[in-house]
C-alpha cells in the first residue's frame, strides 16, 4: 500500500477500504512514528511486530482507542505501512477511525499520542474517549 507524504511531517496512508477517497486516510505524523520507533527499540519490541490501532466500547464518551503492539496481523485486519511501521486496524476499528491523524505531543501539557478524529461527535477532557 502506498504511502503519500503531504508537507515534511505528516504521512498520509489510504485506508484500502473500496470506495474510500483521500480524505478517508488516516494520517500518522513523522513525530509519531519516531516515537513508536523509539519505543519499539528501548523496549526491544521485535521489528515485525505492528502497532495496532483501534477503537474499543467503553470510556466516558462511549468508545475509546486503543493503541498496542501485535506480533501478527488478525484475519479481519487491514494493515497499513508507514514509513516501514506496519499498523494493523481491524475491519470495524476502521470505520470509526477514516480520516482521523495520529500524532504525538511532548509539549508542556503532557506528553503521549493524540487522536485527531473528524468522526468524533464528542470528546473528553483526557482526549482518549469519545463518541459518534
Amino acid at each position: 500500500m502506498s504511502v503519500a507524504i503531504i508537507g515534511s511531517d505528516v504521512l498520509s496512508v489510504p485506508t484500502g477500504v473500496s470506495g474510500a477517497d483521500e480524505s478517508d486516510n488516516i494520517i500518522i505524523t513523522t513525530k509519531a512514528i519516531t516515537e513508536v520507533k523509539k519505543i519499539k527499540a528501548s523496549n526491544t519490541i521485535a521489528d515485525d511486530f505492528g502497532l495496532r490501532l483501534g477503537v474499543k466500547g467503553g470510556g466516558c464518551s462511549g468508545m475509546s482507542y486503543t493503541l498496542g503492539f501485535d506480533a501478527s496481523s488478525r484475519e479481519s485486519d487491514l494493515i497499513l505501512d508507514a514509513e516501514g511501521v506496519r499498523v494493523f486496524i481491524d475491519a470495524k476499528s476502521m470505520f470509526y477511525l477514516m480520516g482521523m491523524t495520529l500524532d504525538f505531543s511532548d509539549g508542556l501539557m503532557g506528553k503521549g499520542f493524540t487522536f485527531n478524529n473528524p468522526n468524533a461527535t464528542k470528546t473528553c477532557g483526557c482526549g482518549s474517549s469519545f463518541g459518534v
